[in-house]
């Protein structure tokens, strides 16, 4: 029988997460559909329970149900307890609906595989303290980087999140908050932009000086066009800008092995998405 699984949202219409796992199973000889499916806003677990008892096996969450997933899983991995949000949801043998996050290993196999930056033993920077920045914390201390600095409008929310995954650090001091106009003076080797504001044409204050020799900038978000954090890193001497589309498929490939016990080759797949973004 083929297995069944979705990525639920709202707005959904837009989601790549059909095309990428479609040529994932492919890839894999896997027999599996993968479907969009539009939950109401105010619906996501009547819409997930009914997908379940429809030999639904698994599926990805994405704006605005992450909390709602976290909520409704039985079970949750320990990132996904941290990050406090959940993009993959999964049934157990015994029935039991386990919950995890797979966004921060896409982002970190997207630098350290697809892109060669080494993170271990750099100063990195993370703009924002939103949810998308919780999600990737933990996988980028297990990278064992010199200094992570969280930079938020709102201290106390970076700070927040300091508190959460301070444990994790690999010496004290390793990660701290700031506001943005406490990141005059300092330089950084990657600089991550975990804000929405990009897509909205806007940037966060950010000094001169703040990119290191051959610093690299990553945009957690992609577009058609580079996006304007990009811009602003390629003009202020970045080496490289990188945009969150291989964040996507590596996030997708990490679900998929979650749910397959295979983890697919995202190479050709993220070349086919590039060049259909460009076209």
């Amino acid at each position: 029988m083929t297995d069944r699984y979705a990525v639920f949202g709202n707005p959904i219409a837009h989601s790549k997460s059909p095309q990428i796992h479609q040529a994932f199973a492919e890839q894999t000889a896997q027999d599996l559909i993968y479907e969009v499916l539009l939950a109401p806003v105010d619906a996501f677990i009547p819409s997930l329970t009914a997908f379940l008892a429809d030999q639904g096996r698994g599926c990805n969450i994405t704006v605005p149900f992450k909390q709602d997933a976290f909520e409704a899983a039985e079970k949750l991995t320990s990132r996904a307890q941290r990050a406090g949000a959940v993009n993959t949801l999964w049934q157990a043998e015994d029935g039991t609906l386990w919950g995890d996050t797979t966004d921060g290993v896409g982002l970190v196999r997207d630098l350290t595989d697809n892109q060669q930056v080494n993170i271990t033993g750099k100063r990195v920077l993370i703009l924002g303290a939103g949810g998308a920045v919780r999600g990737v914390i933990e996988p980028i201390l297990e990278q064992q980087p010199a200094a992570v600095i969280i930079a938020n409008r709102t201290i106390s929310k970076a700070e927040t999140l300091v508190g959460i995954f301070q444990d994790l650090s690999t010496e004290d001091g390793c990660l701290t908050a700031c506001g943005f106009s406490d990141l005059d003076g300092q330089q950084f080797d990657l600089v991550i932009n975990g804000t929405a504001a990009s897509l909205a044409g806007d940037l966060p204050p950010l000094p001169d000086g703040l990119l290191a020799d051959q610093a690299v900038c990553y945009d957690m978000m992609y577009s058609q066009d580079i996006t304007i954090f990009n811009r602003w890193a390629l003009e202020h001497g970045a080496e490289k800008a990188v945009d969150g589309l291989g964040m996507l498929v590596e996030q997708a490939a990490e679900s998929f092995r979650i749910w397959r016990g295979i983890k697919p080759d995202t190479t050709s797949v993220l070349a086919d998405l590039r060049a259909q973004l460009k076209a």
